[in-house]
């Protein structure tokens, strides 16, 4: 008897690193860029992290803290500040060292060709983590103890060169968000750390319907720079765990070298508690590591861009446009009711055009609670190619490209 066919080859069995990847290209999530190390990510996976951003970004609020933006360029002048900070990255740090480009002309071949010129005094690097130059904005914005506690969130990109890259998980370019404190005492800084490594905990549970294990991290392991760094390590299925979130409690390593000071309550100058604390894009790889099956990608409904898609079936032209009709209306009725305070995000397919714009899919939503004990785990699926033997609950056409959703007929 012949094994039974699946949407994605290899199975997670026979190569789960292949198998990973494929899912991305049957999902059309991301690619590889002509940037070495680097992804394009595509319209479906970035509406994964804006979701997974603007859901953070609302617990970040609700526990005071505010977002800001930082350059993108670091004097390495204030990595050499942090020593234990900068030997850390030093490895993986991209440095730009002039400021213009000028044109020459090949004589032979008369093509153009670009010369960096006009050499920087001091160089840049390209923002690995953003520790100091936040360090000295706090610096310049905390003068007294009343200045305290001050709580920011930057949601930027970072760059750390990376000589194997996989997508989502290991990228020389990645997006995230990182937020920095400064606080009066070592008690309130360390009990910051550990809220936001709460945070975390809970978001991956409850949100991405993961199962996390939390903890802190040995010496060996900790940031460069820190105290203490605790850590969320998501389970996927191939046994073994993904750092899928950090919290740092710094100590005054950084006040130290960015002379980040302020007046105390008995008119001492005192030295601030730092904390800093990220997740990434890494996170989308940690879904489709933790969900995804051998016919494609799983989301938890919180996540997925599409939750319900609506495929009319039109046996019958005189029958069509009254039938698509009434899936629009349905669509739009759908579009009103709530799951987890948000609109239902419902799609209906208007029986031609691009399926790109509205996807279906060719199966049901199946829960995912059994993965991460979660009430938030329904899931929500993409099609398999056109090439696998699909279970489908209508007799509309399979879509590459489509996320698996509920499919309402």
């Amino acid at each position: 008897m012949s094994a039974e066919k699946t949407a994605i080859t290899p199975t997670r069995a026979e190569d789960f690193p292949e198998w990973y990847q494929q899912v991305i290209k049957a999902a059309d999530l991301a690619e590889n860029s002509e940037t070495r190390g680097c992804m394009v990510i595509k319209p479906w996976g970035y509406g994964i992290w804006e979701l997974i951003q603007q859901q953070l970004d609302r617990k970040f609020k609700a526990t005071g803290h505010q977002n800001a933006y930082f350059p993108l360029l670091i004097p390495l002048s204030y990595l050499e500040k942090e020593a234990e900070h900068a030997e850390g990255f030093a490895t993986e740090c991209a440095v730009v060292t002039h400021h213009r480009l000028e044109t020459v002309k090949d004589p032979v071949t008369g093509k153009t060709k670009m010369i960096p010129t006009g050499e920087l005094a001091e160089p840049y690097v390209i923002r690995p983590t953003s520790e100091t130059i936040i360090g000295a904005a706090f610096a310049r914005w905390i003068e007294s103890y009343r200045d305290l506690p001050l709580l920011i969130n930057q949601w930027a990109n970072v760059m750390r060169w990376e000589m194997r890259p996989r997508l989502f998980l290991r990228t020389a370019e990645f997006l995230w968000q990182e937020g920095h404190t400064a606080h009066e005492t070592k008690d309130e800084a360390i009990t910051e750390t550990r809220l936001m490594h709460g945070v975390y905990e809970e978001f991956l549970r409850d949100h991405l319907a993961i199962p996390v294990i939390p903890g802190e991290k040995t010496a060996n392991e900790r940031f460069p720079g820190a105290e203490m760094t605790l850590t969320v390590e998501a389970m996927v299925q191939d046994r073994k765990a993904i750092q899928a979130g950090t919290s740092h409690y710094l100590g005054q390593n950084f006040s130290k070298a960015q002379n980040i000071a302020f007046t105390g309550r008995d008119g001492t100058v005192q030295l601030a508690h730092t904390t800093s604390w990220g997740v990434s894009t890494r996170m989308i790889g940690t879904l489709i590591m933790a969900h995804a099956d051998d016919d494609g990608l799983i989301l938890p409904p919180r996540v997925a861009t599409q939750q319900i898609v609506i495929v009319p079936i039109t046996p019958k032209e005189d029958s069509r446009d009254a039938v698509i009709a009434s899936c629009q209306a349905l669509a739009q009725t759908l579009r009103h009711q709530m799951y987890h305070g948000e609109p239902l995000a419902a799609a209906s397919r208007n029986g031609s055009g691009s399926r790109k714009a509205c996807p279906s899919a060719s199966r049901s939503a199946r829960a995912t609670s059994r993965r991460a004990r979660s009430a938030s785990s329904a899931a929500i699926r993409r099609s398999p190619p056109r090439t696998s033997r699909s279970r489908r609950t209508s007799s509309a056409p399979p879509s590459r490209r489509s996320t698996k959703s509920t499919t309402i007929c």
